[in-house]
C-alpha cells in the first residue's frame, strides 16, 4: 500500500519570522501517519532546513535549472540544492508553464537533472479551463507526462507525479474526488505502460486543497496525498490536511 505523501508549496510567500512560526507550529502537531514536505523559497531553504532539523517533515524547492552551470543569471542549479539537503524539487508547475513559457520538453529536463543529483522531482501536470470544456483534459496531461516518460526510461519511477487542474489553483474552485481520481486513473495507466513500477508511484492532487475537502479526494484509489498550496501557509490547516491522509 501507498504512504500517502503531502507537500506544501509556499510559493512566493514567506518571510523568516513567519517561516519559523509556522514550521514550529507543525512540529507541534506531528507526527502525521503521512510522508510531509515543505517547498519553500529560495533564500529561505537553509533556514528551514536547519527549522526542520529532529522533525519527520522533508524539504525541497519550488523549481531548479535545467543547466548543470554556468552563465544562467538567476537560476539554482540541482546541484546546488542538493548540496544543501533538499529531497524534493517541483518541476514543470503550471504557474511556471504560463508565465515562463515552459515547454514539456524544458521540464522533461529538470526532471532528469534533478535525478542525476539524487533529488526527488514532484513533475506537475494539468490542464487549463479552456481544455477541460474542450474535452481535452487526458490528451493534455497526457503529452506533459509523455516528455517526461520518454525522456527518463526506466528512471520515471523515481519521480512523484502531480495532477493540478489550472483552473482549480488558487481560485477557491476544486475538482470533485471523482474528477480527480478519473485523470489520476488516466496517469496511472500511462505510468504503468511505462514501467513495472507504476503501482508504487505516488500521484498527488492539487487544487485548492483544503482541510474540508482533502479526505474524500485522498479517499480515492490513486491519489496518494497533495501539493498543497495557499493553505500550506497556516499551520492548522496544513496540519488538517496532513491528518486527512492518515
Amino acid at each position: 500500500m501507498r504512504r500517502k505523501l503531502v507537500v506544501g508549496n509556499w510559493k512566493m510567500n514567506g518571510g523568516r519570522v513567519a517561516n519559523a512560526e509556522l514550521l514550529a507550529a507543525l512540529k507541534e502537531a506531528e507526527p502525521w501517519d503521512a510522508a510531509v514536505a515543505v517547498c519553500a523559497p529560495f533564500p529561505y531553504l537553509a533556514d528551514t532546513a536547519l527549522s526542520l532539523q529532529g522533525s519527520r517533515m522533508q524539504w525541497g524547492a519550488q523549481d531548479c535549472s535545467a543547466h548543470e552551470s554556468g552563465a544562467y543569471t538567476g537560476e539554482v542549479s540541482a546541484g546546488m540544492l542538493a548540496e544543501f539537503g533538499c529531497h524534493f524539487v517541483i518541476v514543470g508547475h503550471s504557474e511556471r508553464r504560463a508565465l515562463h513559457g515552459e515547454s514539456d520538453q524544458l521540464v522533461a529536463d529538470k526532471a532528469k537533472i534533478a535525478l542525476a543529483h539524487k533529488l526527488t522531482p514532484i513533475v506537475c501536470v494539468g490542464e487549463t479551463l479552456a481544455e477541460r470544456e474542450a474535452g481535452q483534459t487526458d490528451a493534455v496531461v497526457k503529452r506533459q507526462l509523455s516528455a517526461v516518460i520518454h525522456t527518463l526510461g526506466h528512471c520515471i519511477s523515481q519521480v512523484v507525479v502531480a495532477y493540478e487542474p489550472v483552473w482549480a489553483i488558487g481560485t477557491g474552485k476544486t475538482a470533485t474526488p471523482e474528477q480527480a481520481q478519473a485523470v489520476h486513473a488516466v496517469l496511472r495507466a500511462q505510468l504503468h505502460a511505462a514501467t513495472e513500477k507504476s503501482a508504487e508511484m505516488l500521484i498527488l492532487y492539487g487544487g485548492s486543497v483544503k482541510a474540508d475537502n482533502a479526505k474524500q479526494l485522498f479517499a480515492q484509489g490513486d491519489i496518494d496525498g497533495g501539493l498543497i498550496g495557499g493553505a500550506s501557509l497556516k499551520a492548522a490547516d496544513f496540519a488538517a490536511i496532513c491528518k486527512a491522509a492518515a
